[in-house]
């Protein structure tokens, strides 16, 4: 069951993206409204502030990477506050930053999930499938990166993260709005037998299918991360990312995958991620994202009487 308490953990870097402003991130979420808007809901808000870190250098990759040292010294100061907060029976929820940070967020969940015999089912909403690894991409960012990276794709500071390499398996992740893929990218997705719900399938068969199959077998040994890059809606609803791919999910599309979800009543952990405050239009996307993450916590335009998921 949801946790009555919402842990805020504030990551103000964009250490491992291509463009800068992520950084901003948290504090135009906290603008928008976000623990009002959690209060309103009857949960407790504790705002832990933001964590420190070492600066953006802006520098070339060497061997492959951008900011190495720096991602991991990010990765690892989340995983630590991450795990305490689930520690405490917290919900806690990330604000980013850049998506490198699943890898320090997602390596402590499931290192909870261990230390608590607890299954793990990560949804990964995003335009990208973040499975490059150094020898995929030539940027060397490492928000392309983090799924491979918890799969066990990286250089070991960062894949052992947590004590367990590792982190994660394939089989537990359901990526959703996917449209974004390169093409070497693309082969270790299919040889990592990643489940992947594309623009396409979600196109094909419609939100609602793809939201039931994404959260089947569910249950109450069930611990469930979101990790939500803003990037997975489309860019005419959400401008401040950077990243940008045009047609993502729709508004309604993305109110449903997160009413959906809420319907389950099994989130227990999450990311907010990619926000760059410094492309959007007034905080119009950290707004958007509020109102979405408002739906996860059980606001909805539900009028008819609500009847229990299988």
């Amino acid at each position: 069951m949801q946790q009555t308490t919402v842990h805020l953990i504030g990551v103000p870097t964009d250490i491992g993206a291509g463009a800068r402003g992520a950084s901003m991130g948290p504090e135009a979420l906290r603008v928008a409204g976000l623990t009002a808007v959690l209060e309103g809901h009857g949960l407790q808000v504790h705002d832990e502030g933001n964590l420190m870190g070492p600066a953006n250098p802006w520098l070339p990759p060497a061997q492959g990477y951008r900011h190495l040292a720096e991602v991991v010294q990010w990765n690892q100061t989340l995983h630590e506050a991450m795990h305490a907060a689930l520690s405490l029976g917290h919900l806690p929820m990330v604000l980013g930053g850049d998506h490198c940070l699943g890898i320090g967020s997602i390596s402590a969940v499931a290192r909870h999930c261990r230390e608590q015999g607890k299954q793990l089912r990560v949804l990964w909403l995003d335009a990208h499938a973040d499975f490059n690894t150094a020898e995929l991409t030539p940027s060397g960012n490492v928000h392309g990166m983090p799924v491979a990276v918890l799969c066990g794709h990286g250089p070991a500071e960062l894949t052992g993260i947590g004590g367990a390499t590792p982190a994660i398996s394939p089989s537990v992740v359901r990526q959703i709005g996917i449209r974004s893929v390169d093409a070497g990218e693309k082969r270790l997705v299919h040889q990592a037998g990643l489940e992947v719900f594309d623009m396409r399938y979600i196109d094909e068969m419609g939100m609602r299918h793809t939201m039931e199959q994404a959260l089947a077998g569910l249950d109450d040994n069930t611990h469930l991360h979101v990790s939500f890059d803003v990037d997975f809606l489309d860019p005419e609803i959400a401008p401040g990312v950077g990243t940008t791919v045009p047609g993502g999910p729709t508004y309604r599309e993305a109110q449903l995958c997160m009413e959906m979800i809420a319907d389950t009543c099994r989130l227990a952990s999450m990311d907010v991620m990619e926000l760059n405050p410094a492309l959007d239009v007034r905080n119009r996307t950290a707004i958007l994202a509020v109102d979405l993450i408002e739906s996860l916590f059980g606001k909805s335009t539900l009028m008819r009487k609500s009847v229990p998921r299988a």
